[in-house]
């Protein structure tokens, strides 16, 4: 077991010690985030182990700001807004170092009737049903999250009051690679690397990025339900880290006009053995299950890409020239594609550049897995890679508006046929959502652009 992963009986041993009095018990919502409770971990050992837990059926039909909205199925003014179950998912639990006395365990979300019934909408149940229609065929997905964020010297609380306007960046340069400027924030990313190997991460490096004060911290892919599960809690406790540090951290898609914030995926598939299923015999060394894979992404990428781009500000990333796609296109480590082919025999994998910092990442998993196994079982061909500058190309493009991406998204049979027409409405109903809240908002930039010009 990795350092900083509990077992059930080591759990007890350290509540009966006194080393933990906490247990965060979570789910993860629509939006990514990391929402449950603190139970006593007296409690969480006599009760929860054996009883699970609820939570109100609202926390996956809200909106970013919590807000009750019309539309869902599941839950509603209309049904009372009664009760999930949260079942404790005890693989997931693992100390949180950033919080003293402190575990956590991730629950998969399950309806109180019929009993023990899984919520389909949820996004860990949904990445859950990809993976289970891969074993059907004998295969296994290992996956690899590239987080990008922004680092902030203002507090949270004083970026707010200031309406998150005129923040102090980290860094106030490109400190792309850079040792020495990375150097600068390196008292707080090394707090949250070391404080996520502690809660069972393997991670492997940290590295600045194009914008002012934007910095990776890369983690050891896994398997995918594993690495989605702590992409979340890293998410989550970096911001907790961040906070302590007097700081504040954004994962926002595009916070400014210079570059955004990316969440690169990496994925491949081994088989049952766990030999590698892209590499093959032919003259590149692939498989034909990898082009086929590789196919389908493009063909599906147009109708898919609301789960790997989820919200307004997202679109606003898909810039040329900015390493943020544009272009369905596919190349041989060329990261003006939106699928970047890289390595070769056991790390040949496919790089999907799509989604942002803001992106589900069980969700845009889901997407990946299941556009892949359309192109395989369409026995997809793979069109010639693209070489050269693909911003300049006549490839078709990624949907440069959430609403066009949700239009395809619920239009689409593909989504249909792969997550079922309960989770394409429900999440097509967070997209009208948005939609709905973006349109009636007034901006800074019309009011720049109004209050006196026009």
């Amino acid at each position: 077991m990795r350092a900083g992963m509990l077992s059930v009986a080591e759990l007890v041993r350290l509540v009966e010690a006194g080393e933990l009095d906490t247990v965060v018990v979570a789910m993860t919502d629509m939006q990514g985030r990391l929402q449950g409770k603190r139970c006593s971990a007296r409690y969480f050992v006599d009760v929860v182990l054996g009883e699970a837990t609820e939570a109100c059926n609202y926390l996956l039909a809200v909106d970013v700001e919590m807000t009750t909205v019309d539309g869902y199925e599941m839950s509603s003014w209309d049904t009372g807004y009664g009760d999930f179950v949260l079942r404790p998912d005890l693989a997931t639990l693992r100390r949180v170092p950033w919080q003293p006395g402190t575990a956590l365990v991730l629950c998969d979300v399950e309806r109180v009737e019929p009993h023990g019934t899984p919520v389909a909408a949820s996004p860990r149940q949904v990445l859950r049903a990809q993976l289970d229609r891969l074993a059907e065929r004998g295969l296994r997905a290992y996956v690899g999250t590239e987080l990008e964020f922004l680092v902030f010297d203002d507090t949270y609380e004083a970026a707010f009051r200031g309406g998150y306007r005129d923040l102090t960046p980290a860094n106030q340069y490109n400190v792309d690679y850079s040792v020495l400027g990375t150097s600068r924030v390196e008292p707080l990313l090394r707090r949250i690397r070391t404080e996520m190997s502690g809660a069972g991460m393997y991670v492997e490096s940290a590295k600045g990025e194009c914008n002012p004060g934007q910095h990776e911290i890369a983690f050891r892919y896994d398997e995918a339900l594993v690495t989605c599960d702590n992409h979340s809690i890293y998410k989550t406790g970096a911001k907790e880290i961040a906070a302590q540090d007097g700081r504040s951290i954004t994962f926002m898609a595009k916070y400014d006009a210079r570059e955004g914030n990316s969440c690169h995926i990496h994925i491949s598939l081994r088989d049952e053995a766990g030999d590698p299923a892209f590499a093959g015999d032919d003259p590149d060394g692939w498989s034909p299950l990898f082009r086929h894979f590789v196919a389908g992404q493009l063909h599906c990428l147009p109708e898919l890409t609301y789960l790997l781009a989820p919200n307004i500000n997202s679109y606003k990333r898909f810039q040329d020239g900015s390493f943020a796609p544009t272009a369905v296109a596919w190349g041989r480590d060329n990261r003006t594609c939106a699928l970047r082919v890289v390595g070769h025999g056991p790390s040949l994998r496919v790089e999907n550049r799509v989604p942002g910092g803001d992106v589900n990442p069980y969700l845009a998993v889901a997407a990946v897995i299941a556009a892949g196994l359309h192109g395989i079982e369409h026995g997809l061909p793979l069109e010639p890679e693209f070489r050269g500058n693909a911003y300049r190309s006549d490839s078709p493009r990624v949907p440069r508006t959430l609403r066009d991406a949700a239009r395809l998204f619920g239009d689409s049979e593909i989504a249909e046929a792969a997550f079922g027409a309960e989770v394409v409405r429900h999440y097509r109903n967070a997209a009208r959502v948005e939609l709905d809240a973006y349109d009636a908002a007034v901006t800074d930039w019309e009011r720049i652009r109004g209050f006196e010009r026009l």
